[in-house]
């Protein structure tokens, strides 16, 4: 391979400091094409430290005095390249000569590559190894670039980046594949990218000699199911002859699972057979299943069948829909699509690939769904067909597009589709319209016949709900479960049954008419009608187990400022959609759990929810979704004073926002970034970043979120002198206060109105305030009021009152973890001739850890069970360079120099009870 990819170097740089610390010995290994050679040729352009040696398997018998006399000035690199090929006393020489290095400290770094499908030669089988995984979309983007001649259009890259998997050498290869005119979007691509051509250029002779047998007949089975492993008790029944036969080595074994070692072997060795062999090892694995009729066993046949099938296309789509089907939505996706690719008649085909669709984006593959669709849009196909496909386009648009964009498509479906589904599609459209920060187009999506509003109501979605529009801490209150298209056990045929939407609510509550009616009652500031409907749909959400109809529960709870019922109701969405394998539903899941958990004052569980529901959201394809997961971390780490974690997380919130038009997390962002302004003791800075959001005119936040700001505004201005500023937007804030929506809303009322206040009624308001947050959970925001008031009385020489006031809110920014607003607290303290109150003791030798931030004690933590800075960073969900940053520091501030010193402090306090 031709490029270099800036995660490589990284990796590789993060390698050799690893190396030249401690010494020490990796195998660099990986599937054929992951680029062994260049990662161990960045390695040698990279170490600095000494010189680099690279050994060939005739100079085995050198290495003792090679290392001997390399060492002997200084620290030195040994590169082995494909060790595999070297013979055994060769390869027993260099496994000594590792043992020397990983035993004796010599300082000296040991880099051996070896391919990965096939078993690791026993003599190096105990040594710790590096796997190359497979490159991140950014990274193959820039391979692509570096191997095209001219500029490729963006829609061909994309299509490319996923045919290939991650693969350098397969990249590559297709790149090569194409002509410059297919590259460059003037000609339509090949009906299928990876050939078995392309495929055995990249595996070369690693293929096996014989096309059949096991290997194909597992490699049959596993494309089957879409997974990377396939059930060996059936592959065995199909391929009896195998039965008393050793494994070959391409393969691997492992409770009652055969896989094979290396993904690319598994198609180059499916591709590359004979259609005749792939045939019949379909027909024999059909003919093996437990259940003759089942979907599984139809599927194999179908593969077993050449030309148009009627027959055989309608058998599979009766399994996908038959109410006691249980298959995951992707094998239903896989079924689908091949009933498509069997049926001969146009408009059927088009249904089944709608159908194929949505099962696609259910699973989490939204390339998948996409690409499927555009064969179910075309001119030939029913209006019916054509509408979902809009339906389902705006769906994948609104998790990972312009939402603008989606907005029409769901408008545009609502015209070719019946009642019952228009209704829905236009109540996705208001969702649309939401993220965009568009009440007026929000509010017109939901009238009956979508007219644009008058010029009084089109004022009123704009001012009312500015001061009205009850959202939680960043909620997405009207992010409606419209956007996956029905669970696993619904028909993927037919519209989902969600009913018509009337004007006016009616007694029986339908989930979709009651949403709509509440919303559009919000979006009028009737409140006093909106919350009859909105806990209609918390209630029947409750009762049953539908995801999508739980999503509806949690954020209509979230409107209603009911968030037990949120986070319950979040909690069994997550849950739902995870038994039925819905992975397009975890993120948002999991994305209203950490918003409600901000509502309710628990930062720390917002972050866990919010960093499992960013990485969910890349499996997934879902950009918008993790925009607002790093909303939620960059909100987070604000409390917790971590400055270079919010302006990450913010900074890639608004990356996405900005391209896709996501004024809600644009605005949580910003709020986020100025929070930490306010923690670090920056009040003027913070009202500069706030006062576009919260004061009249053009850039101001999202709607629904800018009064969430409000507090924060008045505080930095206070704080900064500059009270006037803020008075307005008080006003606006007590109408939000006043809805009864958010429980915190009256007390920081109060603290705001006391930061404006004059002094002789200053003092009652703040109590006032502390009465009422005594009615709320939440320690950050009592805390917050706390040390407000404890500065007022400090500043009037209250002194004995003050440090009451100026203890118990650093109590309670420790109990929540935000420890630069606690250090605030102690430095008002000590201003007023107090020092804060000892912590507790530690045991004797114990307690250096809790010098760290809370971010530095998780990363310690994860190096010291030996994670790598790349595994911690995705374990975390930030870059590899912030954990180098915190390393750094956390290095720096224990005075360690190596992992293995920071390894053995961490086994020490916790041999000692302290806490982590």
């Amino acid at each position: 391979m031709t490029g270099h990819t800036t995660a490589r170097q990284r990796l590789t740089a993060e390698l050799l400091d690893t190396l030249r610390t401690d010494g020490g010995v990796r195998v660099v290994t990986g599937e054929p094409g992951c680029g062994r050679t260049t990662f161990l040729d960045h390695a040698t352009r990279l170490f600095r430290a000494g010189p680099v040696r690279h050994l060939r398997a005739d100079q085995a018998h050198e290495l003792d005095g090679t290392l001997r006399t390399a060492t002997a000035a200084g620290p030195v690199l040994l590169c082995v390249d494909d060790a595999h090929l070297w013979d055994a006393p060769a390869r027993a020489t260099l496994a000594r000569t590792a043992a020397r290095i990983r035993g004796t400290g010599v300082r000296a770094a040991l880099l051996v590559t070896v391919p990965d499908h096939r078993r690791v030669a026993p003599e190096l089988a105990d040594l710790p190894v590096l796997r190359l995984g497979p490159l991140t979309p950014a990274d193959a983007a820039l391979l692509v670039r570096d191997a095209a001649d001219e500029a490729v259009d963006p829609a061909v890259r994309e299509e490319l980046i996923t045919a290939a998997e991650g693969n350098p050498a397969l990249l590559l290869a297709l790149v090569r594949s194409l002509s410059p005119a297919q590259l460059s979007g003037r000609r339509a691509l090949p009906p299928s990218l990876v050939t078995g051509e392309v495929l055995a250029e990249v595996a070369g002779d690693r293929l096996p000699d014989d096309p059949g047998g096991l290997p194909l007949t597992t490699a049959a089975a596993a494309r089957a199911t879409g997974e990377e492993d396939a059930d060996e008790e059936l592959v065995l029944r199909a391929c009896p002859s195998a039965i008393d036969e050793p494994l070959p080595d391409l393969l691997t074994r492992g409770e009652v699972r055969l896989r094979f070692r290396s993904a690319l072997m598994l198609r180059a060795v499916y591709a590359t057979a004979p259609p005749g062999h792939r045939r019949a090892a379909h027909l024999a694995l059909a003919e093996a299943a437990t259940e003759p009729d089942g979907l599984l066993a139809l599927l194999h046949r179908s593969w077993a069948t050449t030309g148009p099938a009627p027959a055989v296309a309608a058998s599979l789509t009766r399994a996908v829909t038959d109410p006691a089907c249980t298959a995951p939505p992707a094998l239903r996706r896989r079924a689908l699509t091949r009933a498509a690719d069997l049926t001969p008649d146009g408009a059927e085909r088009a249904r089944r690939h709608l159908a194929a669709a949505q099962q696609a984006l259910l699973a989490g593959h939204t390339a998948d769904a996409l690409r499927l669709l555009e064969q179910a849009r075309g001119r030939s196909a029913p209006a019916s067909v054509r509408g979902g496909a809009e339906l389902l386009r705006g769906a994948v648009l609104l998790a990972d597009g312009p939402v603008e964009d989606a907005r029409e498509s769901f408008l545009l479906a609502a015209d070719l589709l019946p009642p019952p589904a228009a209704a829905r599609a236009t109540l996705a459209a208001a969702d649309a319209a939401w993220s965009a920060g568009d009440p007026t187009a929000c509010l017109s999506a939901l009238a009956p016949t979508r007219t644009p509003p008058t010029l009084p109501l089109a004022e009123a979605c704009v001012r009312v709900p500015r001061s009205g529009t009850p959202t939680a801490s960043g909620t997405p209150a009207a992010r409606m479960g419209a956007v996956a298209p029905r669970t696993a056990s619904t028909p993927p045929t037919s519209p989902p049954p969600n009913g018509t939407m009337p004007t006016n609510p009616v007694p029986d509550g339908d989930p979709s008419r009651d949403h709509r009616d509440g919303l559009r009652a919000v979006l009028l500031a009737r409140f006093d009608l909106a919350a009859a409907p909105l806990r209609r749909v918390v209630d029947n959400g409750l009762r049953g187990s539908d995801p999508d109809h739980l999503l509806r529960s949690a954020a209509a709870a979230l409107m209603l400022g009911d968030v037990t019922s949120a986070r319950r109701a979040g909690a069994r969405a997550l849950a739902a959609a995870r038994t039925s394998g819905s992975a397009a539903l975890e993120p948002r899941a999991l994305e209203y759990l950490a918003y409600a958990e901000l509502r309710a004052g628990r930062h720390q569980l917002a972050r866990t929810h919010a960093e499992e529901g960013l990485r969910t959201a890349a499996r997934a394809g879902q950009r918008n979704t993790a925009a607002h997961h790093h909303a939620v971390l960059a909100l987070a780490a604000s409390i917790e004073g971590e400055a270079d974690l919010v302006a990450e997380h913010a900074e890639a919130a608004l990356r996405t926002a900005r391209r896709h038009g996501l004024a809600q997390a644009a605005t949580l962002a910003h709020w986020a970034a100025a929070r930490a302004d306010l923690g670090a003791g920056r009040p003027r800075e913070a009202a500069q970043r706030l006062g576009p959001l919260v004061l009249p005119g053009a850039r101001r936040g999202h709607f629904a979120v800018w009064m969430l700001a409000v507090p924060c505004f008045v505080e930095a201005t206070a704080s900064a002198g500059r009270p006037q500023h803020a008075a307005a937007v008080v006003e606006s804030f007590a109408l939000w206060a006043a809805c009864g929506a958010d429980p915190q809303a009256p007390s920081q009322l109060l603290r705001c109105r006391a930061l404006l206040a004059a002094p002789d009624t200053a003092d009652e308001l703040y109590r006032r305030a502390l009465d009422r947050h005594d009615d709320t959970a939440g320690d950050f925001e009592r805390a917050r009021t706390e040390l407000l008031y404890g500065k007022w009385l400090r500043r009037r020489r209250r002194l004995r009152e003050a440090r009451t006031r100026l203890e118990e809110a650093r109590l309670g920014f420790e109990r929540c973890g935000a420890r630069l607003w606690a250090q605030q607290a102690a430095a008002e303290l000590r201003a007023g001739g107090a020092a804060p109150a000892a912590a507790p003791a530690a045991s004797p030798g114990a307690g250096d850890l809790a010098r760290l931030t809370p971010q530095q004690l998780r990363i310690a933590r994860y190096v010291a069970e030996g994670a790598t800075n790349r595994e911690v960073a995705l374990s975390l969900s930030v870059s590899t360079r912030t954990v180098d940053y915190h390393l750094r520091n956390v290095f720096a501030t224990l005075g360690l120099r190596s992992r293995v010193e920071l390894v053995r402090l961490v086994e020490q306090e916790e041999k000692t009870g302290a806490r982590l």
